[in-house]
């Protein structure tokens, strides 16, 4: 992840760290979210000075990482309102929570004791966020992937300007990604034209000095002194010109094309073969 996609994802903790709930139930609740501790292992709050400010405003002493460690059991979600749960949320992002914006994909994890794992994924299911969840090295990992999934919860738990900024970020990459399969679908056919049209231009000079040419149906010679004059010209473009169909035309010069690759004494049964085109 770049410094400034980190820097972001900063900005967004913060900004998340700074609401201060105004119901009690709901301070309850977050700080019960941010107790969580998987296995017992790591203090609360001590990594992010926002995290550490949030505990003090919720009368936890952050300052020797005194922070109470809790299961998620410890919290009653069945029991709680739907903005208890939104709180609960926010405080267990912010204590086992991490968004990932590297690359230009969006991924948000939870880092949880294992047998929390499940029950996480229960909960968020019910709350209308669907996540994977798994084991690694011994410790719950519940996943979201999806960028639209992803803003939504943040956006539910508080999240405003600085998840704008992210969601805006997201946007310009996606549509700079589109533009530049768009521009490199383009420059592929326009090099694939070029050198269809190099190979056809010399086919016919080659024909042209062997007077094999002049012996070719009408159509053949007509689509020739297109191709001839106009070498850049796209094969619709040819077919407008001789108001011919562009199958027509197609056809025209990969006869050309062929006759010029093949040995001379063939030329004369191909010719009568490929009668058609006269």
């Amino acid at each position: 992840m770049s410094g400034s996609d980190r820097d972001l994802v900063l900005a967004l903790r913060a900004e998340l760290a700074a609401i201060d709930p105004s119901r009690p139930c709901d301070r309850r609740a977050e700080a019960a979210g941010l107790a969580v501790d998987p296995g017992g292992r790591g203090r609360v709050g001590r990594r992010e000075a926002p995290v550490a400010r949030l505990l003090v405003r919720l009368g936890r002493d952050a300052a020797d990482g005194a922070a109470p460690v809790a299961g998620l059991a410890a919290f009653d979600w069945d029991a709680a309102a739907e903005h208890c749960r939104l709180a609960w949320l926010r405080g267990l992002f912010l204590a086992r929570g991490s968004l990932s914006l590297s690359g230009g994909r969006t991924h948000l994890e939870f880092v949880v004791a294992p047998d929390d794992g499940p029950i996480l994924a229960q909960r968020v299911m019910e709350a209308g966020l669907p996540a994977s969840w798994r084991i690694r090295r011994g410790r719950g990992v519940v996943t979201w992937k999806n960028g639209d999934t992803i803003g939504l919860f943040l956006r539910r738990i508080g999240a405003s300007a600085a998840l704008l900024e992210v969601e805006a970020r997201q946007v310009s990459r996606a549509l700079r990604g589109d533009l530049n399969r768009v521009l490199n679908a383009e420059s592929a056919n326009l090099q694939r034209s070029v050198g269809a049209a190099g190979r056809q231009v010399a086919a016919i000079e080659e024909l042209t000095a062997s007077g094999e040419l002049a012996e070719q149906p009408f159509t053949v010679r007509a689509v020739a002194e297109a191709r001839r004059e106009t070498p850049e010209a796209t094969l619709t473009e040819l077919a407008e010109r001789l108001q011919l169909h562009r199958s027509a035309v197609q056809r025209a010069l990969d006869r050309i094309e062929r006759l010029a690759t093949s040995p001379a004494d063939e030329a004369p049964r191909r010719w009568r073969r490929a009668s058609p085109l006269a």
